[in-house]
């Protein structure tokens, strides 16, 4: 899709998506930073797919929880 019509769809000027194409919008570099520092990334996805990482990390804690259940019975059995 051409700059200028997703700047129309998008209700935005094309300056702007431009800049953040480039890397240089208003976003605040420093949340971004942080989460570097931190080993962390950010996960942008479509609306439609929020529910999914909550359904993977619920799955995992479970497992988790399933793990320390099973390796606790193994030390006092």
């Amino acid at each position: 899709m051409p700059i200028a019509q997703g700047g129309e769809a998008l209700r935005c000027l094309v300056g702007m998506l431009s800049k953040l194409e480039n890397g240089k919008g208003s976003i605040s570099s420093t949340p971004l930073r942080v989460l570097d520092e931190l080993g962390l990334t950010m996960l942008v996805e479509p609306k439609a797919h929020a529910p999914w990482p909550e359904h993977a990390a619920a799955h995992a804690a479970q497992i988790g929880e399933d793990a320390a259940r099973d390796q606790h019975a193994r030390l006092e059995g």
